[in-house]
């Protein structure tokens, strides 16, 4: 019997995004009838689905507790994939802290909590943004000295609002190198691209949805696998599910200040896949991405 099943998406993007031809294709050859469904639209009924997979909610940064708690409703009804639990504990990116702490080469950050004051690093580049965040949305660089009295304008405003807040040095290779971002489906390694720098100095803040991004192929080093494996391997232990247990997984990786590769993000929530980016238009990492949906919909 053919499944059924909801590609998660937000209101602004109800077709999906540019990966979606390719990925409904392959879902089709998988015997899998997929369809858009705006997690925010009230008519949807959920439990028709056999699977719901979270897709394209990048609006849910503005509505956060709504979202997770759409993540549960839906997942006591239907199979939700990645789970409520992983939604939950990856849309915070507090779980940098978690895994920094159990010694994965992430991104150094100082955290700030509302009530606490923002102090300006004395030199250098840094960047001020909310943990809970996406598409560089409230994300700013900044350069000690020269922007101090802006920085300390936009943490405060963050703070203000009770988010928490993340403050990152810049690293400057990612203005040559670009980050990494390598893509798992049911734990296994299909693809990755070169992603461009985003941050310029003080910009204005993105208004939109996300900043638009310039997208290439890249294989990533072999530094760089090691690197994301160990990221995957650790999830048994520090995350809500193995790395087995999610249908997908990116793992965002820049040069960092040794030029080794260190995590920026890791994404399990709704992540930009760059499917056609594979190296075949699509196809192949479509079809990997499908096969981890129908293992799933398997159990």
């Amino acid at each position: 019997m053919t499944a059924r099943i909801a590609l998660a998406t937000a209101a602004e993007f109800p077709d999906l995004d540019e990966d979606a031809p390719a990925l409904l294709k392959a879902l089709t050859e998988q015997d899998i009838q997929a369809e858009p469904a705006v997690w925010t639209d009230p008519r949807v009924d959920w439990s028709a689905y056999d699977l719901v997979v979270v897709r394209s909610t990048w609006d849910y940064q503005d509505r956060h507790a709504e979202f997770l708690d759409w993540g549960r409703q839906v997942a006591a009804v239907t199979t939700l994939a990645n789970s409520a639990e992983v939604l939950a504990w990856n849309t915070d990116k507090t779980y940098l802290r978690t895994l920094q702490q159990a010694g994965l080469p992430v991104v150094p950050t100082d955290w700030l909590d509302p009530g606490d004051a923002f102090v300006v690093p004395e030199v250098g580049e840094y960047v001020v943004k909310p943990s809970v965040s996406a598409g560089s949305r409230d994300t700013n660089r900044y350069r000690s000295g020269d922007h101090d009295e802006v920085a300390v304008a936009h943490a405060a405003a963050l703070l203000a609002a009770g988010r928490t807040v993340m403050v990152q040095p810049y690293l400057a290779d990612v203005d040559t190198h670009g980050e990494t971002a390598m893509f798992f489906f049911g734990g296994v390694f299909s693809h990755a691209v070169r992603k461009g720098p985003l941050l310029t100095p003080a910009m204005e803040l993105v208004s939109g949805a996300y900043k638009p991004e310039t997208i290439e192929p890249r294989d990533p080093s072999e530094a760089e696998r090691e690197a994301a494996e160990q990221v995957l391997h650790a999830l048994a232990q520090l995350s809500p599910a193995s790395r087995e247990q999610l249908v997908y997984a990116r793992v965002d990786l820049v040069p960092g200040a040794d030029g080794s590769p260190t995590l920026l993000e890791l994404e399990l929530a709704e992540p930009s896949m760059f499917l056609v980016y594979d190296g075949s238009g699509g196809t192949e990492s479509a079809q990997r991405f499908a096969a981890a949906i129908k293992a799933t919909l398997s159990g």
